[in-house]
């Protein structure tokens, strides 16, 4: 597939928002990402497909700053890409409500990628703030698994859906002449996505 020269920008300042917002999470420490914002609205503006690259490039970029357990999460960070553009070709992204359903359903979809990453590449714990959670969950005697996945449950719900609030917020804020530039705006039957 090829890309117009506006969708390669865009999945490149998506990629950019990921790596930023990604690095000052992890400098403070926070028991959320937020490193998915730019793969949501790069989704929501051009697609799965720019959405799942945008995911790819910003998780490589943000390997290259922070270290190489984010590269480990590039498969997650595709599939957030790839749902969030499905969802907005669904109509998800046109009330903000819709927006949190559909950061609730990337949080479903993204555990069938991350759990099994995080359980067998890591043992459970990669350095991020949520593993406070991961380790008080073992500490009371449930098993890594079940651990993992409620952790990565819990803090992906709250970090999703904020992150598709944010993109939600983005997009209404652009200038008409910025987002109808997309085709993927309008799903199959024509009608307009936001």
């Amino acid at each position: 597939m090829r890309f117009e020269t506006r969708t390669l920008m865009l999945i490149g300042c998506g990629a950019l928002i990921n790596i930023v917002v990604g690095q000052l999470n992890q400098w403070l420490r926070l028991p959320i990402f937020l490193d998915s914002i730019g793969t949501i609205l790069v989704a929501v503006l051009a697609g799965p497909i720019a959405g799942a690259a945008a995911g790819l490039t910003g998780n490589l970029g943000r390997a290259l700053v922070a270290g190489p357990v984010e590269a480990a999460f590039v498969p997650v960070a595709m599939a957030i890409g790839a749902v969030s553009g499905w969802l907005a070709r669904l109509g998800f992204f046109r009330r903000w409500w819709g927006a949190a359903i559909a950061g609730v359903i990337i949080s479903i979809v993204l555990l069938a990628v991350a759990v099994p990453i995080q359980v067998y590449l890591f043992g459970g714990v990669t350095g991020a703030g949520s593993d406070l959670v991961l380790l008080y969950l073992l500490h009371i005697g449930q098993s890594l698994f079940s651990s993992v996945a409620l952790t990565i449950f819990g803090t992906n719900i709250v970090d999703k859906v904020l992150s598709c609030l944010l993109a939600w917020v983005i997009v209404q804020r652009l200038p008409a002449r910025l987002s109808t530039a997309f085709t993927p705006l309008k799903t199959s039957r024509g009608k307009p996505i936001l």
